[in-house]
């Protein structure tokens, strides 16, 4: 339990309920929640220019690091091609990977086929089930894959001004708006509390908020005096209690709350909202494609990790048909922005195609 390991190191709540939320972050579920120790270990692995456990913005935006791995890929002879929805994966009479065919009925002929894609998607939509052992069907549908966030995009006219550390004069960013700014954290509790509401269908009433302002470090991203907030939350289910839907009634009820919850923290924050864009778990999975929402494409419980990700036998990458491999979230060692699970299933597919 997470609960017990800060207990052995820490004194203060807020502290300890402030680094629970890397340990719950993504995961339907509580600091209390065994297991939920090891997101938090993945959460800080790693490290950024030299600095362990660090975290950075992306200069452009999330969006740049995409490019940038687009302009590497083309500088070696890659073709892109965007908004062309694959409708299925082509198979051979061998029942090998030979390609993938788009909605507009084009087929796209290749030796190895990687998608990146969930594994729901990838296995339950993309190939015949028929196709498939009718236990590793059977494995990924019951994948846990419930979600707890809703993202919430923010365009706002000026810093927010915290009680606990008003702006300056001159409006200019301060340290604290350059990093990650974690609310209703005071304690573990309430993050327990959270998710408790959310396991009986109801949004929280006091949402676990993690607040970013990438705009106070990147101003490009803003028009001037402006900027941009990107609002991490939970607990919200994927699906509500009673048979309600995640309608446009249901979405600014609960971003209402989350607004309410920053404005006790930093007054005026409602009033220097421009624009916002609301994010369900329903959107995410309609949008992204994540199932149910989730971030990691399947929960981080030792259970869907290392070798039984995503199912047991199938966690090196390869998977029951032959030139077909994953390489995404739902692939070993799991989510994130590390790019671990496509560099491995890369160096796999390229030892397989040696020997075609």
């Amino acid at each position: 339990l997470l609960g017990q390991i800060l207990d052995q190191w820490f004194e203060s709540e807020p502290l300890k309920a402030t680094l629970a939320t890397d340990a719950v972050i993504g995961a339907m579920a509580s600091p209390h929640t065994p297991g939920s120790g090891y997101v938090l270990l993945h959460h800080v692995m790693g490290e950024l220019e030299g600095r362990r456990g660090a975290w950075g913005y992306v200069a452009g935006g999330m969006g740049a690091l995409s490019q940038a791995i687009a302009r590497a890929a083309t500088a070696r002879g890659a073709h892109i091609f965007t908004e062309k929805a694959v409708c299925h994966v082509l198979l051979g009479r061998d029942r090998r990977a030979q390609g993938v065919v788009l909605q507009d009925g084009t087929e796209v002929r290749s030796k190895l086929v990687l998608s990146n894609a969930s594994p729901q998607i990838t296995f339950l939509e993309l190939i015949p089930q028929e196709q498939l052992p009718k236990d590793f069907v059977q494995r990924i549908r019951q994948v846990d894959t419930r979600s707890p966030v809703t993202k919430i995009n923010v365009a706002v006219d000026r810093l927010p001004s915290f009680l606990a550390a008003p702006n300056a004069r001159d409006g200019q960013p301060l340290p604290h708006h350059q990093c990650s700014i974690h609310l209703n954290c005071e304690n573990t509790h309430l993050l327990h509390q959270a998710f408790t509401e959310a396991t009986h269908g109801h949004p929280s009433n006091r949402p676990m908020i993690e607040l970013c302002i990438p705009s106070a470090l990147d101003p490009g991203l803003a028009p001037q005096d402006c900027h941009v907030v990107s609002l991490f939350t939970q607990y919200t289910p994927s699906v509500l209690a009673d048979g309600h839907s995640w309608d446009e009634q249901a979405r600014n009820a609960y971003a209402d709350r989350v607004f309410d919850c920053i404005e006790d923290y930093a007054p005026g924050f409602k009033a220097s909202v421009i624009g916002r864009d609301i994010l369900t778990p329903p959107d995410l999975e309609r949008i992204f494609g994540l199932p149910s929402g989730n971030i990691f494409h399947g929960g981080m419980s030792l259970d869907q990790l290392y070798f039984a990700r995503p199912a047991p036998s199938y966690s090196g990458y390869r998977s029951p048909v032959p030139g077909l491999y994953l390489c995404g979230s739902g692939a070993h060692p799991g989510g994130g922005v590390m790019g671990a699970a496509g560099r491995n299933a890369a160096q796999v597919a390229l030892k397989d195609f040696r020997h075609l």
